[in-house]
Protein backbone atom coordinates (compact mmCIF):
# COMPACT_ATOMS: atom_id res chain seq x y z
CA UNK A 1 0.00 0.00 0.00
CA UNK A 2 1.38 3.22 -0.92
CA UNK A 3 0.60 6.58 1.08
CA UNK A 4 0.92 9.78 -0.46
CA UNK A 5 -0.51 13.29 0.76
CA UNK A 6 -0.21 16.76 -0.87
CA UNK A 7 0.96 19.38 0.90
CA UNK A 8 -1.82 21.70 2.25
CA UNK A 9 -3.02 24.98 0.45
CA UNK A 10 -3.46 28.22 2.35
CA UNK A 11 -6.85 27.42 3.33
CA UNK A 12 -5.99 24.61 4.47
CA UNK A 13 -2.46 25.82 6.85
CA UNK A 14 -5.43 28.30 8.15
CA UNK A 15 -7.69 25.37 9.77
CA UNK A 16 -4.85 23.48 11.35
CA UNK A 17 -3.54 26.49 12.92
CA UNK A 18 -7.13 27.46 14.43
CA UNK A 19 -7.72 23.44 15.27
CA UNK A 20 -4.37 23.45 17.48
CA UNK A 21 -5.85 25.87 19.80
CA UNK A 22 -7.40 24.71 23.25
CA UNK A 23 -10.56 25.53 22.47
CA UNK A 24 -10.93 24.04 18.88
CA UNK A 25 -9.25 21.14 20.09
CA UNK A 26 -12.02 20.65 22.89
CA UNK A 27 -14.45 21.13 20.47
CA UNK A 28 -12.81 18.81 17.42
CA UNK A 29 -12.30 16.03 20.13
CA UNK A 30 -16.34 15.92 20.77
CA UNK A 31 -16.91 16.02 17.05
CA UNK A 32 -14.59 15.18 14.70
CA UNK A 33 -15.10 11.63 14.57
CA UNK A 34 -19.01 12.13 13.36
CA UNK A 35 -17.91 14.57 10.85
CA UNK A 36 -15.42 12.47 9.41
CA UNK A 37 -17.72 9.51 9.03
CA UNK A 38 -19.78 11.70 7.30
CA UNK A 39 -17.63 12.66 4.51
CA UNK A 40 -16.07 9.25 4.34
CA UNK A 41 -20.02 8.13 3.85
CA UNK A 42 -20.08 10.78 1.16
CA UNK A 43 -16.83 10.69 -0.51
CA UNK A 44 -17.00 7.09 -1.16
CA UNK A 45 -14.00 6.18 1.68
CA UNK A 46 -11.53 8.59 -0.32
CA UNK A 47 -11.80 11.78 2.56
CA UNK A 48 -12.56 12.55 5.52
CA UNK A 49 -12.98 15.95 7.05
CA UNK A 50 -9.92 16.19 8.79
CA UNK A 51 -8.06 15.30 4.82
CA UNK A 52 -10.51 17.55 3.26
CA UNK A 53 -10.52 20.94 5.78
CA UNK A 54 -6.74 20.70 6.69
CA UNK A 55 -4.94 18.66 4.35
CA UNK A 56 -3.39 16.51 7.18
CA UNK A 57 -2.96 13.07 6.29
CA UNK A 58 -5.53 10.63 7.57
CA UNK A 59 -5.90 6.73 7.51
CA UNK A 60 -8.67 4.53 8.87
CA UNK A 61 -7.29 2.16 11.84
CA UNK A 62 -9.52 -0.94 12.52
CA UNK A 63 -8.24 -2.27 16.27
CA UNK A 64 -9.70 -5.29 17.96
CA UNK A 65 -11.67 -3.40 21.27
CA UNK A 66 -9.50 -4.15 24.63
CA UNK A 67 -13.07 -4.96 26.00
CA UNK A 68 -15.40 -5.81 23.69
CA UNK A 69 -13.45 -7.73 20.61
CA UNK A 70 -15.33 -5.71 18.36
CA UNK A 71 -14.03 -4.24 15.82
CA UNK A 72 -13.02 -0.37 15.96
CA UNK A 73 -12.13 1.84 12.91
CA UNK A 74 -10.41 5.24 13.67
CA UNK A 75 -9.33 8.12 11.50
CA UNK A 76 -6.02 9.57 12.48
CA UNK A 77 -3.47 11.95 11.44
CA UNK A 78 -0.14 9.94 10.44
CA UNK A 79 3.55 10.02 9.38
CA UNK A 80 5.47 7.65 7.62
CA UNK A 81 8.31 5.60 7.60
CA UNK A 82 9.38 3.75 4.69
CA UNK A 83 7.14 1.12 4.81
CA UNK A 84 6.09 1.78 8.63
CA UNK A 85 3.48 4.14 9.27
CA UNK A 86 3.91 6.34 12.59
CA UNK A 87 0.43 7.34 14.79
CA UNK A 88 0.55 9.96 18.10
CA UNK A 89 -1.40 9.50 20.75
CA UNK A 90 -1.97 12.57 21.63
CA UNK A 91 -5.98 12.38 22.09
CA UNK A 92 -6.29 16.24 21.07
CA UNK A 93 -3.68 16.74 24.23
CA UNK A 94 -6.54 15.62 26.50
CA UNK A 95 -5.40 13.74 29.82
CA UNK A 96 -6.13 10.16 28.71
CA UNK A 97 -4.48 8.43 25.90
CA UNK A 98 -7.29 7.51 23.65
CA UNK A 99 -8.98 4.42 23.28
CA UNK A 100 -7.58 3.36 20.01
CA UNK A 101 -3.96 3.34 21.84
CA UNK A 102 -5.19 0.78 24.69
CA UNK A 103 -6.88 -1.63 21.96
CA UNK A 104 -4.01 -2.01 19.76
CA UNK A 105 -2.11 -2.55 23.05
CA UNK A 106 -3.90 -5.56 24.23
CA UNK A 107 -4.39 -6.47 20.34
CA UNK A 108 -1.51 -5.53 18.74
CA UNK A 109 -2.51 -6.83 15.00
CA UNK A 110 -4.59 -4.21 13.11
CA UNK A 111 -6.37 -2.80 9.88
CA UNK A 112 -5.19 0.24 7.85
CA UNK A 113 -6.89 1.71 5.07
CA UNK A 114 -6.15 4.26 3.15
CA UNK A 115 -8.25 5.21 0.20
CA UNK A 116 -10.19 2.13 0.01
CA UNK A 117 -7.02 0.10 -0.19
CA UNK A 118 -6.49 -2.18 3.08
CA UNK A 119 -3.25 -3.69 4.69
CA UNK A 120 -2.57 -5.40 7.59
CA UNK A 121 0.03 -4.20 10.23
CA UNK A 122 1.66 -5.39 13.88
CA UNK A 123 1.80 -2.60 15.88
CA UNK A 124 4.71 -1.59 18.82
CA UNK A 125 5.42 1.18 21.06
CA UNK A 126 7.85 3.42 19.47
CA UNK A 127 11.78 3.40 21.28
CA UNK A 128 13.37 6.13 22.53
CA UNK A 129 15.61 6.58 19.80
CA UNK A 130 12.34 6.31 17.82
CA UNK A 131 10.64 9.17 19.53
CA UNK A 132 12.65 11.34 19.37
CA UNK A 133 13.13 11.05 15.87
CA UNK A 134 9.06 10.67 15.48
CA UNK A 135 7.91 13.89 17.17
CA UNK A 136 9.96 16.76 14.73
CA UNK A 137 8.09 14.47 11.94
CA UNK A 138 4.45 15.00 13.99
CA UNK A 139 5.05 18.58 13.88
CA UNK A 140 6.24 19.18 10.36
CA UNK A 141 3.01 16.94 9.68
CA UNK A 142 1.16 19.25 11.94
CA UNK A 143 1.98 21.98 14.43
CA UNK A 144 -0.45 21.28 16.44
CA UNK A 145 1.13 18.42 18.00
CA UNK A 146 3.27 20.93 20.16
CA UNK A 147 0.37 21.95 21.78
CA UNK A 148 -1.00 18.74 22.26
CA UNK A 149 2.39 17.68 24.15
CA UNK A 150 2.46 20.80 25.85
CA UNK A 151 -1.67 20.43 27.20
CA UNK A 152 -0.70 16.80 27.67
CA UNK A 153 2.83 17.70 29.50
CA UNK A 154 1.68 15.29 32.53
CA UNK A 155 2.21 11.97 30.68
CA UNK A 156 4.08 10.80 28.22
CA UNK A 157 1.99 10.62 24.70
CA UNK A 158 2.63 7.13 23.34
CA UNK A 159 4.38 7.14 19.75
CA UNK A 160 3.38 3.62 17.96
CA UNK A 161 5.38 2.35 15.13
CA UNK A 162 2.82 0.16 12.48
CA UNK A 163 5.01 -2.29 10.16
CA UNK A 164 3.29 -4.70 7.58
CA UNK A 165 2.68 -7.93 7.71
CA UNK A 166 3.32 -10.25 4.93
CA UNK A 167 0.73 -12.49 3.91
Amino acid sequence: MTISFQPPNATQRAVKRLASTAPAAWFLSKTLRHFDRGVLALSGGRQTATSLLAGLPVILLTTTGAKSGQPRTTPLICGVDGERLVLFATNFGGAKNPAWYYNLRTNPQVTVTYREQSATYHSREATPEERERYWPMADAIYTGYAAYRERASHREIPVVVLGRMRE
